[in-house]
């Protein structure tokens, strides 16, 4: 995985379990891989990958079971909705409108683009 540099690598990681959730490639009560074995697959130190976890685990995204290891949590692909959109919503919809606005375009203009880029696949 390749690393911005503007964002915590803990956290991009932590996007990049958002993502395997919203795609539903793990379900709740899944077991989620090792903080080991995570931190192979994106080559970084586990302790960064532990620093995801914890992250994961204090948004309720997550849980642990002792000697066991990580689980998706009941709600956690609920939980994950309600995160990606608050952070939409804070971090990226006001840059989003403020370039609009700074080329001039309005929501009428949005609509062809948004009629070309929808997926009915995506719900």
């Amino acid at each position: 995985m390749e690393f911005k540099e503007n964002q915590a690598i803990y956290l991009q990681i932590a996007n990049r379990f958002f993502e395997n959730i919203l795609k539903k490639e793990w379900a709740a009560g899944d077991k989620i891989p090792s903080i080991r074995d995570m931190a192979v697959e994106f080559e970084v130190n586990p302790n960064t990958t532990m620093r995801t976890f914890n992250y994961l685990q204090d948004k309720g995204v997550i849980y642990n079971k002792r000697g066991v290891g990580y689980f998706l949590a009941d709600d956690g692909f609920e939980r994950t909705i309600a995160l990606k959109k608050e952070q939409f919503l804070e971090e990226e919809l006001p840059v989003f409108f403020r370039t609009m606005q700074l080329l001039g375009l309005s929501l009428e203009d949005l609509k062809a683009y948004a009629a070309k880029y929808s997926d009915p696949s995506v719900n």
